[in-house]
């Protein structure tokens, strides 16, 4: 049966479309584990392309097709491949594909040493441009204990602390930068690290490990720039910090972003 292919008809309105796909596709994956060699996981996942003036639409079932294609072995390494299958399939100059996950690691309390999973929600956006090549962004959110220094220096009692949410995004070349490298260099940037699982003696430890620690979202912001502009895994980055603060109203932020490259 021959269907008319209403989507491959032309457009007389003389516009581009940046990104037109899916999105909100949820789909199992695979990723690299420091201490484990791979995890599973389940992704969010956006999947778009450039569509040129001259068309009315594109073909939104193709991206499942090629989703599905790559069925077992979806994964941060084979997003290359997909975008590559994307241009082919939906002929475009420029493809996209964004997943956004949950990353587990077996996090192990300071003093009593009991372990528990916690998950870090992670973000990755590939791009590829048939004239500018293909580009990888990875962005990890890690949860951090911030104190404040004014509060500690001012009150009699006590600082007011808050949970924050160090936001790191990079690209990297030439070597691997892991998941937990991100994570590492959030939490030692920050007042403490945040656990799942604190018996009594681990909260007495990092509830002083804070106070000993103070830190400004500033100062969270800038200790990890200058731990990534020493990594020369990391050619770009951007680091965005946000304090839920207790005792406020708002949250305090701070954002920097360095390009090693030029």
């Amino acid at each position: 049966m021959k269907l008319k292919d209403v989507q491959s008809l032309e457009d007389n309105r003389n516009i581009d479309i940046d990104k037109v796909g899916v999105k909100d596709l949820t789909y199992p994956i695979i990723l690299k584990d420091r201490s484990k060699g791979e995890q599973g996981t389940v992704a969010n996942i956006a999947m778009s392309v450039h569509l040129p003036k001259e068309f009315k639409g594109t073909h939104m079932s193709r991206f499942i097709e090629i989703l599905n294609r790559h069925k077992d072995n979806v994964s941060i390494v084979s997003c290359s491949d997909i975008l590559d299958e994307m241009h082919t399939v939906l002929n475009s100059d420029t493809t996209h594909i964004e997943l956004s996950f949950p990353y587990f690691i077996n996090k192990i309390a300071p003093v009593s040493k009991q372990s528990a999973l916690m998950d870090y929600n992670c973000d990755f956006v590939a791009i590829s441009d048939k004239v500018k090549g293909k580009d990888f962004i990875l962005t990890v959110h890690v949860p951090v204990t911030s104190l404040c220094p004014c509060s500690k220096e001012i009150s009699e009692f006590s600082a007011h602390n808050q949970r924050s949410i160090a936001s790191i995004s990079i690209r990297y070349h030439k070597k691997i930068v892991w998941i937990e490298d991100i994570i590492e260099i959030a939490e030692s940037s920050a007042s403490a690290p945040v656990y799942s699982l604190l018996k009594r003696e681990d909260e007495k430890f990092v509830t002083e490990q804070a106070y000993n620690n103070p830190v400004f979202v500033e100062d969270i912001v800038r200790n990890i720039t200058q731990k990534l502009m020493n990594d020369d895994r990391v050619s770009w980055f951007s680091v965005e910090c946000v304090n839920m603060e207790s005792i406020h109203n708002h949250s305090a932020y701070a954002n920097i972003t360095i390009d090693k490259r030029v």
